[in-house]
């Protein structure tokens, strides 16, 4: 029987002995191995984490304390510990368990995540509530290197130091530039530190310090630097907290033992752990990149299940190298997602103009939009969820001045497994309102490349929004065109209905026509390309021929193609049905499955049209 079988809950992890945990921790590991091979889903993160989710809950008395995770990707050890194990096989897939903390799926998830850097703000508002309702439970944030690369971090910080809550951050630290210090003393010393002898010890040196006029003195300058080179968390010191370690992040005993030396301590307290992203599966340890987030593999091989497609992505990625290598101003920005929108490709071909600024996407375009001002031809690559972010910025510093910055919208529309955080189910809705900005989306890979260098070729701020995952499969024309900004095109004619479509639902469209002309309805199908400005021309020459109209967008419903369509044919007396994503937050799940519930397959829009026949 293993160790695991015992434990459903945290109390159940408590009820073992303390040199059991270390078993306990590989059958964890196996179990996120196995399930996440089968799934997909963010594995490095997670396996780097476990032993110090099961210090965590074996300290802390979890749903009462509040145990707050940033972004997620590392919370899987946390769902198997807290009632969720005999589920955990369901983690990803339609109607499953949610790959992120979410409150509505347990109790002990106490705050919902999927972006970054959002713990530290989170966990100061549990603690000032606990203290307005005169409450007792605890509050720790886990939160990620990667995450303090983001201001709202930073933000947190502050307002906590200054606010001097009880609270604990626990910094994951999976960096290896400070490996040197992690062993036996420093996790010696930490214990030391959190059992107060060496802050007493700091407290005393103050008190001396403070007869010489405080650290402003030449004897307190002095301390200050030593201190400095005593203690790496100087930074979040001078921001008011207490900084621990760094520890070694994978001795479940040593951990458990700091854990229980400051659960307790006044004020906020950073405790600085030091982990290895992909422990105990030698692939994602070699590859932690890989398997941050990754498909479906093979457990003995490591090797992932390969789509042979080639993908929007690849295809954005191809023309922009290709384009650069002709102007030396394309320059190419991303908030620590290289791989994901295929400019680590481009880094390689130009490093010089290749930049990565961290888990900033406010600072990212607020960045781009100075380069555009001084000439460069600046192109910001961010996933459509993320970008959301930044859209202030987007606002007054692009396109109020009317810079000309490319924006590359990966993943928008639904991207499947990783559900409501992550679905770009609002770009239209969130850029349509915005002045000066040119809107567009490519029905097909081919079209993406031509859009790339209409973009860069517009001397206006543009912005390209494309789905995740392969392209349509059509063949890439060899040389690139400008396309007329704002000019659509009639695919199909049809004097019975008419879609108007943007972005990949140009092919669903075109299929659901098909699927219509078996029963003797002509249907013209129009890609509209871009949505701002939108081709008013060819909208009002197809109504002249039909009055029946249908919007396909994969879009809130709310500000998209079709709100902006209805506008225009308020006074028509044209009917007009839209089709795209409700008000509502969408769901995790296959994209197949999504899209033929939310109605965005050819079937479900030739049923559409058909019923608007009948009524």
């Amino acid at each position: 029987m293993k160790l695991l079988d015992s434990v459903n809950n945290p109390q159940d992890l408590k009820n073992l002995k303390k040199e059991e945990l270390p078993t306990l921790a590989k059958e964890i590991r196996e179990e996120i191995v196995n399930t996440i091979s089968k799934n997909g889903g963010h594995l490095a993160p997670s396996l780097g984490v476990v032993d110090l989710t099961i210090s965590i809950h074996y300290v802390f008395n979890s749903p009462f304390d509040k145990i707050i995770w940033d972004v997620g990707h590392q919370a899987y050890a946390h769902k198997i510990l807290t009632e969720r194990k005999d589920k955990f096989g369901t983690i990803r897939t339609h109607n499953g368990l949610s790959g992120f903390p979410k409150r509505t799926e347990s109790e002990y998830d106490a705050f919902g995540v999927g972006h970054s850097s959002t713990s530290i703000s989170a966990a100061l508002g549990f603690a000032v509530a606990r203290d307005l309702k005169n409450e007792t439970y605890r509050v720790a944030a886990v939160i990620g290197d990667g995450s303090m690369t983001c201001g709202l971090a930073f933000e947190g910080l502050q307002n906590a130091g200054h606010l001097k809550k009880d609270m604990l951050v626990i910094l994951n630290d999976n960096e290896m530039f400070i490996s040197q210090k992690v062993g036996a003393v420093a996790g010696y010393f930490a214990k030391l530190l959190t059992a107060g002898m060496a802050r007493k010890f700091e407290e005393k040196v103050m008190k001396t310090v403070s007869r010489f006029h405080g650290l402003g003195s030449p004897f307190g300058k002095f301390i200050k630097r030593v201190k400095v080179m005593l203690f790496p968390g100087m930074l979040f010191e001078e921001m008011g907290f207490t900084y621990i370690g760094p520890v070694q992040g994978h001795d479940i005993n040593n951990l458990i033992a700091i854990l229980e030396n400051l659960k307790d301590m006044k004020g906020p307290v950073l405790l600085h752990v030091i982990t290895k992203k992909g422990k105990g599966y030698m692939p994602a340890e070699e590859d932690p990149i890989k398997f941050h987030g990754v498909g479906k593999f093979d457990i003995k091989t490591g090797k992932t299940v390969q789509n042979k497609a080639v993908t929007y992505t690849k295809v954005f990625s191809d023309t922009l190298i290709k384009l650069a290598q002709t102007d030396d101003k394309i320059v190419a920005v991303t908030a620590a997602m290289p791989e994901g929108t295929g400019l680590d490709k481009f880094a390689e071909k130009f490093p010089n103009r290749y930049f990565d600024v961290g888990i900033a996407e406010g600072h990212a375009v607020t960045f781009v939009a100075a380069m555009a001002a001084e000439g460069m031809r600046p192109v910001c690559a961010i996933y459509s969820t993320f970008m959301q972010r930044a859209i202030d910025n987007i606002i007054h510093d692009v396109a109020l001045q009317n810079l000309p910055v490319i924006f590359a919208l990966d993943r928008a529309g639904l991207v499947g497994e990783d559900g409501g955080t992550h679905h770009g189910s609002f770009d239209l809705s969130y850029l349509n309102y915005i002045p000066n900005l040119v809107i567009m989306s490519p029905a097909d890979e081919n079209e993406l490349q031509h859009m790339v260098k209409t973009a860069l070729n517009s001397n206006k701020p543009c912005a390209i929004r494309y789905p995740r995952g392969a392209g349509v499969g059509v063949e890439l024309d060899k040389s690139l065109r400008v396309l007329k900004i704002g000019k659509a095109i009639v695919l199909k004619e049809g004097s019975d209905i008419c879609f108007l479509a943007i972005g990949n639902h140009v092919e669903t469209c075109l299929k659901a026509a098909d699927l219509l002309a078996e029963k003797n309805i002509n249907a013209s199908v129009v890609n509209m390309r871009f949505l701002k400005p939108i081709d008013v021309g060819v909208i009002m020459e197809v109504v002249k021929k039909t009055k029946k109209f249908i919007t396909v967008e994969e879009n809130s419903l709310i500000g998209g193609l079709g709100d902006t369509v209805k506008n225009i044919l308020f006074d028509s007396g044209a009917k007009i049905e839209c089709i795209g994503l409700p008000d509502k937050f969408i769901e995790h799940g296959n994209i197949k499955i999504l899209r033929k519930k939310y109605g965005l397959t050819p079937e479900s829009v030739a049923e559409k049209a058909l019923k608007m026949f009948t009524v």
